[in-house]
């Protein structure tokens, strides 16, 4: 009932709160490991979050864990998804096959945030999304995360990050991340800080939580 109404109650990323201003917050988040995958949403029935279900085959929430070991993977929070504009020449994928095979599987506890990051009005006109799973702290190093049986799944880590934030309740809609992404762009280089990368959108909460108490966050990595 808790999460209906908000409650987050598995890990979220720790982090050091650098500036606090009235627009936002800059903080800095320690090195990471993420569990990725990328596809293209046509082939999810349009669905953009597709890939949620594959990294959560990985970690063992929806069932046996697809992975090589049999602990499970603690669920983490948020959801953390990247919009990525580039220009995409017709070239192809490429996909990195993870090792191992066997059936049995670690279950990786849930954390957040998923990340997905959007890339399209290439040339070719597909628009491809990377989801990402940061996985639990106890995970210092990739080899340390069990290796994932579906080769579209990669574990890579992520180093020390600086980010600018701003956080907002309701529907994440398109329209609405987009308006908070300019203000909090315009915001952060007013005050003399440089963006270094694309915004990433941050959900804490699963999509039954009441639309007035989920936690949503725009992040735009500065210096």
């Amino acid at each position: 009932m808790g999460l209906v109404f908000g409650k987050i109650t598995v890990e979220t990323p720790k982090y050091e709160v650098i500036q606090s201003t009235n627009d936002y917050e800059i903080r800095k988040y320690p090195p990471a490991v993420v569990a990725e995958v990328t596809y293209d949403p046509s082939q999810m029935k349009g669905d953009k979050d597709g890939g949620f279900s594959i990294l959560a085959n990985y970690i063992g929430a929806l069932g046996n864990p697809q992975n090589s070991k049999t602990e499970k993977v603690a669920m983490t929070a948020p959801v953390v998804t990247k919009d990525m504009a580039e220009n995409i020449a017709m070239t192809a994928p490429v996909i990195t096959k993870a090792s191992g095979g066997s059936a049995g599987g670690e279950k990786v506890a849930m954390t957040a945030p998923v990340l997905s990051t959007q890339a399209g009005g290439g040339e070719v006109g597909k628009t491809m999304v990377t989801m990402q799973f940061i996985l639990p702290s106890k995970y210092k190093m990739a080899e340390a995360a069990p290796k994932p049986l579906d080769e579209r799944v990669v574990i890579r880590e992520e180093g020390e990050k600086k980010y600018g934030v701003v956080k907002f309740s309701g529907v994440a809609t398109e329209v609405v991340v987009m308006e908070k992404m300019e203000k909090l762009k315009k915001s952060l280089e007013r005050d003399g800080y440089r963006v270094v990368g694309e915004h990433l959108l941050a959900r804490y909460n699963p999509p039954w939580t009441l639309p007035p108490l989920r936690t949503n966050e725009v992040m735009i990595p500065v210096e």
